[in-house]
């Protein structure tokens, strides 16, 4: 039987599901071991990506008159499909409510209430922190990272500063690369762009490596000489 969440796999590793989908699919995927590995598989796949310039692309052929209507009407079914899951999970939440309040009742029948003098915090998801990075020598950018312990590996976020000073001259071609060095040595380039002098900017890449297993971070010139770097 094929799993319904099969197709959320590449949507997923590439950053394109909701922030409802995404925690819904990655709660599947703590008890379904073919997603898991397929989202393993495909890990290292925005890492790929972002290595492909637009010399490397091929002329892409006219687009068929039936793609459009047949992509709609798949669409139209996976949200079809999808709202009857999240409503079986909204009756199954509702339940559940109704059961606690049954209990919170009978509690009360026996004499024991809730002292109204103590405050019940509510449940909070701890946002992932940003970790700056640290400048190996004078170097003419700023970076934070975000590392997200995730089911199939580490994501990672990143946010470049780069300064855009009057006379200032780079050593180095304005292209970066972001490496994930393992415990033992061994290290993994999952991202690399181009600068943009004063502006900010947001990526994000992604390893198979548990965060536990990577001993740093780092982001590099074109040249391979380190810039930043962030210790775990």
């Amino acid at each position: 039987m094929t799993c319904e969440y099969a197709s959320c796999d590449g949507a997923y590793v590439l950053g394109a599901l909701s922030p409802t989908e995404r925690l819904e699919f990655e709660e599947h995927l703590t008890r379904c071991d073919d997603c898991s590995r397929s989202v393993r598989e495909l890990a290292g796949v925005p890492g790929l990506l972002a290595q492909v310039g637009p010399d490397d692309l091929l002329p892409v052929p006219p687009v068929p008159r039936t793609l459009l209507p047949g992509l709609v009407a798949d669409v139209r079914h996976q949200q079809r499909r999808r709202t009857v899951v999240v409503a079986g999970l909204a009756a199954s939440v509702a339940a559940l409510t109704v059961s606690a309040a049954a209990l919170g009742l009978a509690a009360l029948g026996d004499g024991t209430a809730p002292d109204p003098g103590v405050a019940v915090p509510p449940v909070a998801t701890s946002p992932v922190p940003s970790l700056p990075m640290t400048a190996v020598g004078r170097v003419p950018v700023e970076a934070d990272l975000q590392l997200e312990s995730v089911a199939w590996g580490t994501r990672i976020e990143v946010t470049c500063t780069y300064e855009q000073e009057a006379g200032h001259t780079l050593a180095y071609e304005p292209e970066y690369a972001l490496v994930v060095r393992r415990e033992g040595g061994a290290t993994e380039r999952v991202a690399t762009w181009r600068g943009l002098p004063g502006r900010t900017m947001h990526l994000s890449a992604a390893t198979a490596t548990g965060r536990g297993d990577i001993e740093s971070v780092e982001m590099r010139s074109e040249d391979g000489t380190t810039l930043l770097r962030l210790t775990i």
